[in-house]
Parts: C-alpha cells; structure tokens; sequence
C-alpha cells in the first residue's frame, strides 16, 4: 500500500470549518495519521470538518472506522463530520460497508460548507466571500491525541460569559424548505432548553412548514446528531 498526504485549510464564511484534502490510502497503517489530525484540531476548538477524498484510491474498513470513532468526539463538542467528492470505487465500499448511514456524504465541497453554514444562520442567497485560511504546519500536531478531558479545560476561559439565547431568534434562511434534522438544529440552537415534545410542537409550526413527526423518529435524529439529553443540546448550543 503506498502512503497519504494531507493537507489542511480553515473554509467557510466564518474561517471556522477544517478542510482536510487527503491524497492516498486510508488503510490501517495511515488511518492513524488521520485520526491525529482530526483529534489535534479539534483540541485547539475547531468543531466543523470537511474530508476531500478526491485523490484517495483506496479506503480500508479500518480508515472508515477511525473517521466513525472520531465522530462521536467531535459531536460531543457539538461538531460535524462531513465527506465529500469520493470516487466511484471508494464509494461503492462506502455504502456498501453502510457507513453511509452514519457519515454524511456530500458530491461537492461547497455543498458541504453550505450545510454547516446554514447552521450558523447565514444567508445562502446572498453573496459570501469564502477566504480560504492556510492552517501552518506547526499549528497541527499529529501524533497520539491528547488527553481530550485535559484538552478541553485548557481551552476554556472561566471568565468568559454564557451566551443568553432567545426563542425569539430567527435566521434569514428558508426553514420551511430544509431538511428536518436542520430544523430540529435550528430549534436547538435557539433553546437548547427546549424538550422532544416541545421541539415536536415547534416543528408543527408554520415557519417550518407544519412539519409533522412522530417522537421515536425525533428521538433517533437527536440520537444520531448526539443531542438526545439536555446537557448535550447545551453543549452543541455553546459551540456555536
């Protein structure tokens, strides 16, 4: 098997999503290497991740499973994972292997950078002059992941003041037309107070669109989006 190289920039309209350009094998012996890069970035609070798998030919049961192990680290921050522009071949493993269900796959890059840019609230039909921001290389530390519990402390300012939220916020992006885990985010976002009956009822509104959903079907995209207990919409709702 030959090696991976991997490149890294800061995207988005606000510089706050990882843009990782892969190039190679993802297999058990490289998978390591990328497991390095996500964990270090997110330690110094970069949250939102975007992997290009254009150049990669090859990617092993292993290298899907690091990308699904560091998942769940990086929604516990209330971050996302998301793929983009696979090849055929490496596709087909892909949805095969049913990672598919777990991994959000995008064509595009710019699909995905929308996607986490509608959760900030930003309007997509206006303009957005995304600079991409080159990440040094000494800003990256790849190697056996800190300790994340250390990791987070240090990051924190004790100082620094909550953010107050308000149900009454609303963003300028069509809601009624989304998807309905970017409904239920949304919701989030606003309240993290905010339980599944109540989240259920909000949908059931017409901002967005008298959205009816049953609670075992809310329970699962809460689950799946890590946000099935209060203490962890709060913490999403803090990352934003």
């Amino acid at each position: 098997m030959q090696g991976i190289a991997i490149n890294v920039n800061r995207i988005g309209a606000r510089g706050d999503i990882a843009l990782l350009k892969i190039k190679g094998y993802v297999d058990t012996t490289t998978s390591t290497e990328v497991s390095g890069y996500l964990s270090n970035l997110l330690h110094k609070n970069i949250h939102q991740f975007i992997v290009d798998m254009g150049g990669v030919n090859y990617v092993s049961s292993a290298g899907w499973g690091v990308f699904v192990g560091e998942l769940r680290g990086i929604r516990e921050y209330g971050g996302d994972l998301k793929i983009a522009q696979m090849t055929p071949d490496v596709y087909e493993v892909f949805a095969m292997l049913e990672f598919n269900k777990i991994l959000d796959y995008y064509e595009a890059i710019e699909e995905a950078i929308n996607d986490f840019d509608i959760m900030m609230g930003l309007d997509l039909t206006k303009s957005i002059e995304r600079k991409p921001v080159k990440v040094r290389k000494e800003d990256v530390t790849v190697g056996a992941p800190a300790d994340k519990a250390k990791a987070r402390a240090s990051t924190e300012d004790p100082t620094k003041k909550k953010k107050k939220w308000s149900s009454t916020s609303k963003t300028s992006v069509d809601e009624v037309n989304l998807p309905l885990a970017e409904k239920v985010k949304i919701i989030v976002i606003e309240d993290p107070n905010k339980g599944i009956l109540k989240i259920q009822k909000e949908l059931n509104t017409k901002r967005f669109g008298f959205h009816k959903t049953n609670v075992l079907k809310l329970r699962k995209i809460l689950k799946d989006y890590n946000l099935e207990t209060k203490e962890k919409r709060h913490r999403f709702y803090r990352s934003r």
